[in-house]
């Protein structure tokens, strides 16, 4: 986590926390980043892509419902699970709505030779190499009669 680029989104930030306690976060801790348990829907913290050193954390009570957590947002870029079960994982691969499921490991992972991107409103399209090549590629049909 670094500094934020300017003072207003230093601002937006701290704007975002608060409203999030006032509407029933809890704040863990004091440190960098800003852990909120507890986020309730409709806060901006928890809706909305903060762009800073925020972690939201929500209970459910089981998988299943983690799921159903992940697919309610507006966003899908990549999602992480922690498991050790490879039917979990498989499970989670199927029923995320989301570019990349990445299982145990975070989901800022990337290799330039996987497709990168989201879904929803987490972004069109996909980045690396044979992405960019596609993106920068006109094809064209052409018919020649004799």
């Amino acid at each position: 986590m670094s500094a934020l680029i300017d003072p207003g989104s230093q601002e937006r930030v701290d704007e975002w926390v608060e409203e999030a306690v006032s509407a029933g976060a809890r704040r863990l801790g004091d440190g960098v980043p800003t852990v909120l348990a507890g986020v309730p829907g409709g806060a901006r913290a928890w809706d909305e892509e903060v762009f800073g050193p925020v972690v939201c954390v929500r209970s459910v009570p089981d998988v299943e419902a983690a799921f159903d957590a992940v697919n309610a947002s507006r966003y899908g870029l990549h999602a992480s699970v922690f498991t050790r079960s490879l039917a979990t994982a498989f499970r989670a691969i199927d029923r995320l709505e989301v570019g990349g499921v990445v299982v145990n490991e975070v989901p800022g992972f990337r290799s330039d030779t996987m497709p990168y991107g989201g879904v929803k409103d987490s972004g069109i399209g996909r980045e690396g190499p044979r992405f960019a090549v596609e993106e920068l590629t006109v094809t064209r049909m052409a018919v020649i009669r004799p």
